[in-house]
């Protein structure tokens, strides 16, 4: 056998092969085609071998099959490239998925504050027992500000434990009982402190030290508690899957919400710590967090839109996940 006549004649194949084996998204004849003539540059391949051994006409059909056998096995991508996936499509669509249930809690958060607030602030009795007058009196002129005094350790210390709130609403949030508990607690807790501002004149101080960092760390723990919820939902009305594969599923997908939480609460970190406290203006400092809070929301809502309507929903590829289970019918 002439290996040199047989690579002129089939390297119009060859070279078909390979081309489908590049292109980044093939239709269903596409992918016929590509097996067809797989299995016939796989049979070119014994033929050569069979009859001349090793030939550099061998080496380069091998390379050929070689790039188009990982369309069939899925290589994964190198971490740049799946890096740059999570972060333009992944994210963003999962974040996308769960805009609305974020506004609601942002709603019902806000009326906890305000109902709690102002039930204790209406009733001196009931700011009395939160402490004596000289404690409350110190927290409201002093300690509330002097906790947000400007250093570099405050930062990392807000942005850890942030993280793990937030981590913690999405990891259990299966149970659809926790991310309520720890949302209901802050927004209490926030009405506390709002009413004994209130008590002593201070509550537009407070605002002023939340605004400037709460606007995107608050975000971001709603964000993070309907992340758990919808997790929880996906156990509870798992539709036409297993209750195993809707969980499953749902918590790949909105597990990278609890990732991509990070790094938005160390924004929000770095705003408490290096600006809530400094010596800027209020319109400056309140306009920087509604900078991060317009950031945020922009690759929430906007580019998670576009990478939702791809079809994307922030769950791993095939390749990531694994294959799923084939059943007939």
């Amino acid at each position: 056998m002439d290996a040199d006549a047989l690579a002129d004649a089939r390297r119009p194949e060859w070279e078909r092969l390979d081309s489908l084996s590049r292109q980044r998204r093939l239709s269903g004849a596409e992918v016929d085609e590509l097996i067809v003539r797989y299995r016939a540059a796989s049979a070119d391949l014994a033929e050569l071998k069979t009859s001349v051994g090793d030939s550099p006409q061998g080496a380069y059909l091998s390379t050929i099959l070689a790039a188009a056998r990982l369309r069939f096995t899925g290589a994964s991508d190198n971490v740049l490239a799946q890096a740059g996936r999570f972060f333009t499509l992944q994210l963003p669509a999962a974040l996308y998925r769960i805009r609305w249930t974020t506004a609601v809690i942002a709603l019902a958060f806000i009326a906890v504050i305000v109902i709690s607030g102002a039930w204790i602030a209406a009733d001196p009795q009931r700011i009395a027992t939160l402490g004596t007058p000289e404690v409350l009196r110190q927290y409201a002129e002093e300690d509330f500000v002097d906790y947000y005094g400007p250093m570099a350790s405050f930062a990392g210390l807000v942005w850890s434990n942030n993280a793990w709130i937030a981590l913690q609403c999405v990891l259990f949030g299966v149970t659809g009982v926790w991310p309520i508990w720890m949302l209901v607690q802050n927004a209490v807790s926030l009405g506390v402190a709002a009413a004994v501002m209130t008590a002593h004149g201070h509550l537009d101080t407070m605002l002023l030290h939340i605004l400037p960092h709460g606007l995107l760390e608050l975000t971001a723990i709603f964000v993070a508690a309907a992340a758990g919820l919808h997790i929880f939902w996906a156990w509870v009305v798992p539709g036409h899957r297993s209750r195993t594969e809707s969980l499953a599923a749902g918590g790949r997908a909105l597990a990278t919400v609890a990732i991509g939480l990070v790094f938005a609460l160390l924004l929000s970190g770095l705003v408490e710590g290096f600006v809530t406290g400094s010596a800027l203006p209020w319109a400056v400092k309140i306009a920087i967090g509604a900078a991060a809070l317009g950031v945020f929301l922009f690759y929430m809502l906007v580019i998670g839109r576009r990478a939702f309507r791809r079809g994307e929903t922030g769950d791993l590829v095939e390749y990531e996940a694994g294959t799923p289970t084939l059943t007939a019918g």
